[in-house]
């Protein structure tokens, strides 16, 4: 994933989906990196073009070791925005992001499809406990305050439950530079936006959790208080990083108010350019094989390298009605019909990273035995062993 220029800053993102599809930026929290949305991400893969990115100093983006306020964030964004030559885009921050989302809501309105607001928060009291915390980090690193941390982001029992979810939070924020952290919690404690709340134009979707310590549900009340349209969701049984603690109820919210607010989805149909093709393929099947595929298709495939390209992953893949996460079940249900071994192993492992889960691809597969025949249904699932391995047991 590359780094790019934005803002005098280089910024670490990634860009994937459907070419046609309205774009989604994911501004992350303070302490994590991009990873910390691989919960949520899958849920809109094929519906619409994600772009995620690291806060400068956090993840692979490089720190800055100079004061900053938010609104330098805002204009990091809104900078990687202006590189990529995306021109609108709905806004999605969590904490820091979401303060990032904020402010840049204010100062480019125009910018802003839509905003969706995280356990965040317009003020945190206190500039000194924030000064105090940038200390602390600057002269102990992270580490010396990641168990309090993970305790306010989680509730007592999540981390016991799902220590896949929580340990790779729990690595992003010990392996976050000591500077770009201190910078951002400096920030954080000279923040104020509730003076501009009232100026953010962007529909507005406010998420909190109701058990969350750091940014509590009145902090998020004090923001729809301030955006009059704004929506707010209270989720039950989450703390602050309620994106990775309840990625599916915090999906369904996100998607439903997308949805209403989607704008301009671009052509779902009709001729795609082979450009377009290439990245949603890329970002299917992964840019080693697609990669090695053009390469050895020669002059005499050539052609057909083009039609699939242009054909199957523009125009097909691109459409943003189906989402790839159904568009990768159909896909290996019509394999298992056909009998098409090489194609189904080509896609199987591409499903799971477009979220579908093995209990899913276990149930594809029986519902496949009683339509299609158990001898189809058993080779698919020699077929899914093959290539997955222990990551079925």
């Amino acid at each position: 994933m590359p780094l790019i220029e934005a803002n005098g800053t280089r910024l670490h993102y990634e860009l994937s989906g459907p070419s046609g599809a309205p774009v989604v930026a994911f501004s992350n929290s303070l302490g994590t990196a991009m990873a910390m949305w691989d919960p949520l991400v899958p849920h809109l893969r094929g519906r619409y073009r994600v772009l995620r990115y690291d806060t400068r100093g956090h993840g692979a983006s490089p720190a800055r070791d100079a004061p900053i306020a938010v609104e330098d964030l805002a204009d990091d964004l809104l900078g990687l925005l202006d590189a990529l030559g995306i021109g609108r885009a709905h806004v999605v921050g969590l904490s820091l992001g979401g303060m990032t989302g904020q402010a840049l809501a204010m100062r480019a309105p125009e910018r802003v499809l839509s905003l969706t607001l995280m356990a965040t928060a317009a003020e945190m009291p206190s500039e000194q406990s924030w000064n105090e915390r940038a200390a602390t980090v600057r002269a102990e690193g992270t580490a010396a305050i990641v168990d309090a941390t993970m305790e306010r982001w989680f509730s007592p029992d999540f981390p016991r439950t799902s220590p896949g979810a929580v340990e790779p939070v729990r690595r992003q924020f010990v392996e976050t530079d000591r500077a770009g952290y201190a910078v951002c919690c400096n920030a954080i404690g000279r923040m104020d936006l509730r003076p501009g709340l009232g100026r953010i134009t962007a529909p507005t979707l406010v998420i909190a959790g109701r058990d969350d310590p750091a940014t509590p549900p009145a902090k998020s009340e004090e923001i729809c208080a301030g955006i009059r349209h704004a929506e707010l969701v209270v989720l039950p049984g989450a703390r602050h990083l309620l994106a990775v603690e309840r990625p599916d109820a915090t999906a369904s919210h996100l998607l439903a108010f997308l949805d209403r607010h989607r704008g301009a989805a671009g052509a779902a149909t009709g001729a795609v350019a082979f450009a377009e093709g290439l990245a949603n393929r890329r970002g299917v099947l992964g840019e080693v094989h697609v990669d090695r595929s053009l390469a050895a298709a020669g002059s005499f495939a050539g052609p057909w390298q083009d039609f699939i390209t242009r054909i199957a992953w523009g125009e097909i893949w691109g459409d943003p009605r189906l989402p790839w996460k159904t568009r990768s079940l159909v896909t290996l249900g019509l394999m298992v019909a056909l009998g098409r071994e090489e194609e189904f192993k080509l896609h199987v492992r591409p499903a799971l990273r477009n979220g579908v889960t093995p209990a899913e691809l276990q149930a594809l597969l029986l519902q496949a035995a009683v339509y299609t025949g158990v001898p189809a249904a058993n080779g698919a699932f020699r077929w899914a062993k093959e290539v997955l391995g222990d990551e079925l047991e």
